[in-house]
Parts: structure tokens; C-alpha cells; sequence
């Protein structure tokens, strides 16, 4: 049983869709290295994963990055906005899927599972539809993520369902060949206190909060992004 003192990351894309625009937006601009869908779709790529089921796609970043490399992808998400993601879309819940047993040769959750107070049923799911042998990945932050910005940010330091800290031994419930790719460095360049204000309304603050909190710090400055991407394969 998933731990019950843990606390799950309030899914707030329908009731406050500005902190998520805010967030992929500070990604795009800000980060040395961008996000992880293009380097996860280029390793699913490899694998030869003729379709992909993205877990809680959104509205489709990672089947974009997909296309690109020729995979076929499925979105699940059980918010509105997967209308918005590249056909075929379903909306769903992560934990009931609506797939046949071995039906997906790969499958990705990617920032997703810390939202569920249960995230090993999602991964139980997530192995069920998958082929024998195909490859499954997860991402998520670390706890303390951020750490130059830790006294504005809410809730930072608190253990989540789904933490870098201890995601790899959760994926390992569920699926085998587990393996961590690890980041801890200074991967955001924030260059003036406008930047930094859309960094933290993405980081969950209201736009006041977010305009007050930058005025506590001096730009350009830089952010410390922790966290991990999980690989695991069904036996």
C-alpha cells in the first residue's frame, strides 16, 4: 500500500491552466537544456517501439517529439485539455485504462505519477498493457529541487507520492531492468526579475505571489534542477 503520509501534487491544470502555460513556457525559454521529451522520445526511438502509450500527455508534448522521430503514439490524460494532444487521444484515468493486457510495445508518465495518491496503481496499469519486454519510463523532481528559491516555494522539501529521492524503488513494484538517469546542476538561467516572476508563477505561486517573491532576489541568478528519469521493462 502506498504510503498515506505522503502528499500528492494537486492537479490544478483545469482550475489554474496559467501556472502550467507559465511553466512550459519558463522551460522553453529558460533552461540550458530544455526539457526531457525530446531525449525520451529519441530513446524510445531506439528501442523499436513501433507505438507509444503516453501517460498523462497533457496536450501532447511528448507524442509531438515522438512524430518527430517516426513513432506512433496513444494520449491518456483524464484532464479536458488532452483534446488538444495529437489524435488518438483518450481521456482516462491513469489507474483504469481502457486497453487490452500487452497491447503497447512502450509506454511513458512522464511528470505525472506525484499527482496520484497512488501512484503504483498507475504503474500497475502501465505494466498490464505493455508487451513482454517493453520498455516503460516515469520522471519526476526531487525534494529539494529548486533550492536557491526553497523560502518562496510551496511546500518545498515535503516527501510526495512520487519523489527522485525514491521513485526508482517504486517503479521496481511493478517492472524490472530498472535504471535511474540522475540531474543535479544549475540547468536554469534566469536573466531579470520579469523571468524569474514566470518561473515561479510556473512553480505554483499566484501571478501576485510570484511578482512579490522576485522582488526577494537579486537576477540574473540560477536555478539547481533536481531529479530523475526511471526506466523499467516488463518481464
Amino acid at each position: 500500500m502506498d504510503d498515506p503520509t505522503r502528499r500528492a501534487l494537486p492537479a490544478d491544470y483545469d482550475h489554474d491552466p496559467g501556472r502550467f502555460a507559465a511553466n512550459q513556457a519558463a522551460t522553453a525559454e529558460f533552461s540550458r537544456v530544455g526539457d526531457v521529451h525530446g531525449p525520451v522520445a529519441r530513446r524510445l526511438a531506439r528501442t523499436g517501439a513501433a507505438t507509444v502509450l503516453d501517460l498523462g500527455g497533457g496536450t501532447g508534448t511528448l507524442a509531438r517529439a515522438l512524430a518527430a522521430e517516426g513513432l506512433a503514439t496513444v494520449v491518456v490524460d483524464a484532464a479536458p485539455h488532452v483534446a488538444r494532444s495529437p489524435r488518438p487521444a483518450v481521456r482516462a484515468d491513469l489507474r483504469a485504462l481502457p486497453f487490452r493486457d500487452a497491447s503497447f510495445a512502450a509506454a511513458a508518465c512522464l511528470w505525472v505519477l506525484y499527482h496520484l495518491d497512488e501512484p503504483r496503481a498507475a504503474l500497475r496499469e502501465a505494466a498490464r498493457v505493455l508487451e513482454p519486454g517493453g520498455w516503460f519510463v516515469a520522471c519526476t523532481s526531487a525534494r529539494d529541487n529548486d533550492p536557491e528559491l526553497a523560502s518562496v516555494l510551496p511546500g518545498w522539501g515535503t516527501p510526495g507520492t512520487f519523489d527522485a529521492e525514491d521513485a526508482a524503488a517504486v517503479v521496481a513494484t511493478e517492472l524490472d531492468e530498472v535504471e535511474v538517469e540522475r540531474w543535479d546542476a544549475p540547468l536554469i538561467h534566469l536573466p531579470d526579475p520579469g523571468a524569474l516572476t514566470l518561473f515561479l508563477r510556473g512553480r505554483g505561486l499566484s501571478a501576485t505571489e510570484a511578482h512579490h517573491a522576485a522582488a526577494r532576489f537579486a537576477t540574473p541568478m540560477d536555478v539547481t534542477k533536481r531529479g530523475c528519469l526511471v526506466w523499467g521493462r516488463r518481464s
